[in-house]
């Protein structure tokens, strides 16, 4: 198991215990039984685990409130930052604007007759709505075989490596929010044929892009102090 899935926010065997016997365990004991406090803790397991889901951040305006509200985000961004040289504000931009920060995340699907729900446009899956081919290539040339779409820090390591392989193959630089953006969507080939120039809505997208990275910059300058202190030490040390 690689370091990213050690870190995950939410253990997936964890969620047996809310579905499985265990959480059966916790109804109230019948007239007579002595109550346990061991009987309470599944269902305390299972309340923390509520909490760490995979439903969205309330604020995506400020990063700061994303990353106290996702206790373990802002150390898998800091992680994937470090290993590719992608800012953490541009890697929540794009994370952002392709999922809305939606684990399971994935293209609305085609309608017959305009109201019967069809096939999906693409395959595009995730936080950060990579496709197949693309999470198929992703594992092959970083050896990270057990790394999932819907887990926020393969997403994140994600977005750093296309980011680096933006950097190598069309020489953007890796503060370009707005050109790392549209290569990330019209894919490397696509960017260095400029397949972009006749899309000025995907163009605006971009733009839209770089702005919130700027904007998570200049949050994130307010508070990664506080972040880098871990839950604990944000728990008895705030502000």
């Amino acid at each position: 198991m690689n370091e990213t899935h050690k870190d995950r926010q939410c253990d997936r065997r964890w969620l047996d215990v809310c579905r499985g016997p265990v959480a059966r365990s916790t109804l109230p004991a019948l007239p007579g039984q002595r109550l346990s406090w061991a009987r309470f803790l599944p269902v305390g397991l299972c309340l923390v685990l509520a909490g760490c889901g995979s439903t969205p951040p309330a604020n995506h305006e400020d990063v700061c409130e994303i990353f106290t509200e996702k206790r373990g985000w802002y150390k898998d961004a800091r992680r994937a930052s470090k290993r590719w040289g992608t800012s953490i504000p541009i890697m929540m931009a794009f994370a952002r604007q392709e999922s809305g920060f939606k684990a399971k995340a994935r293209p609305p699907r085609r309608k017959i007759l305009g109201f019967i729900p069809w096939l999906r446009p693409a395959s595009a899956f995730g936080f950060a709505q990579v496709l197949d081919d693309t999470w198929s290539d992703y594992r092959k040339a970083t050896g990270r075989w057990g790394a999932d779409r819907d887990d926020f820090g393969d997403a994140m390591d994600f977005i750093g490596w296309y980011n680096d392989q933006s950097n190598r193959r069309n020489r953007i630089a890796k503060t370009d929010a707005r050109n790392l953006y549209l290569a990330y969507h019209e894919g490397h080939g696509g960017f260095g044929k400029k397949t972009f120039a006749k899309k000025a809505w995907l163009i605006g997208v971009a733009a839209k892009v770089a702005t919130n990275a700027r904007t998570y910059q200049g949050q994130l300058q307010g508070c990664e102090k506080r972040l880098k202190r871990g839950w604990f030490m944000r728990l008895i040390l705030p502000g």
